[in-house]
């Protein structure tokens, strides 16, 4: 049969065009920082972190609470979240909502003289005379706190998070750190919890205060407040210098360069540890870096370890 002419041809719709694939760049990218920061945070990170920021379980076991066994699984939980958290925000923003080293170490003071509080009600066994949060939410509080007193492997997660550029990849880089951590901080907590209960527990209290002190003393350090004395200078200026980080400081740690010119400070990593990220004219670098000074006046210039404990100088002359 014959068409009229009135038959319409129909034109030729194309199918609709299907979204294009998901790219599994991200996902791997994410699979990948979490993989390393696992691994960052058992092998480097458990030593690191539980010194500079298991003294804050001690706000978990004076007396009564002590015997709550929950409280160090609440403990790790505010910990994994306020830290997934951070590096979602560092990955998304950028270093812009990352701390400033002055920032940081007046919170490491802060946290030090809490530890020597908690550890004096230890030893005391008396009721809670500090502004610590309720009972019902001090172990994830206080877990959540410990994204303030970061040690000097955390902040070299942060800074991958930074770098990363990616929300999902920052929040696994952090997870992942939480996550190798968490071993050495439960079983910190649980030992904690069994000496709270004999006459081990003033014993305790007394490292506990030491571990204070020395918390309190890096955020000193790291925020230029405790006098160090600087070596005397040696050897012939240079515009590029060499400085190796190694696990017990920076050598060399007194190092000469000429004032009034561009200097290049090349650091290099012998062993990972805390030096591991340098703070240097007011910003943290993660090493192995070259940092390029601006024309400096003659005097000596200071850089420190990320969590205040090893320091370098640089004498312009």
């Amino acid at each position: 049969m014959e068409s009229g002419d009135d038959d319409e041809v129909l034109p030729r719709i194309p199918p609709p065009a299907l979204p294009p694939a998901p790219r599994p760049a991200l996902s791997a990218q994410a699979a990948a920082l979490f993989a390393g920061g696992v691994a960052a945070g058992l092998v480097a990170g458990a030593a690191t972190c539980t010194a500079t920021q298991g003294g804050l379980l001690i706000g978990l076991v004076d007396g009564r609470r002590g015997r709550d066994r929950a409280a160090v699984g609440w403990f790790l939980a505010g910990r994994l979240a306020s830290h997934t958290t951070a590096g979602a925000l560092l990955g998304l923003l950028g270093s812009a909502v990352s701390l400033p080293p002055q920032a940081r170490a007046a919170l490491l003071v802060a946290a030090g003289l809490m530890i020597v509080v908690f550890a004096v009600r230890l030893m005391r066994r008396e009721p809670a005379c500090a502004p610590v949060p309720p009972r019902a939410y001090r172990a994830p509080l206080l877990g959540a706190a410990t994204i303030l007193v970061p040690c000097g492997v955390t902040l070299g997660v942060e800074l991958l998070a930074v770098s990363s550029g990616s929300p999902l990849a920052g929040a696994a880089a952090m997870a992942g750190f939480v996550l190798g951590t968490a071993p050495a901080f439960a079983l910190l907590g649980y030992v904690l919890r069994r000496v709270s209960r004999t006459r081990l527990a003033r014993l305790a209290g007394v490292v506990a205060v030491a571990a204070g002190l020395w918390t309190a003393g890096t955020g000193l350090s790291l925020g230029g407040w405790l006098a160090t004395p600087a070596p005397a200078a040696a050897g012939t200026p240079q515009q590029k210098v060499t400085v190796w980080a190694t696990r017990d400081g920076y050598r060399p740690g007194m190092v000469s360069a000429p004032a009034g010119v561009p200097v290049e400070v090349v650091f290099k990593v012998a062993d990972p540890g805390c030096t591991g990220t340098v703070t240097i004219a007011g910003r943290d670098v993660a090493l192995p870096a070259t940092v390029r000074l601006p024309p400096q006046p003659p005097g000596t210039l200071r850089y420190v370890c990320g969590m205040g404990m090893y320091a370098g100088f640089i004498t312009f002359s």
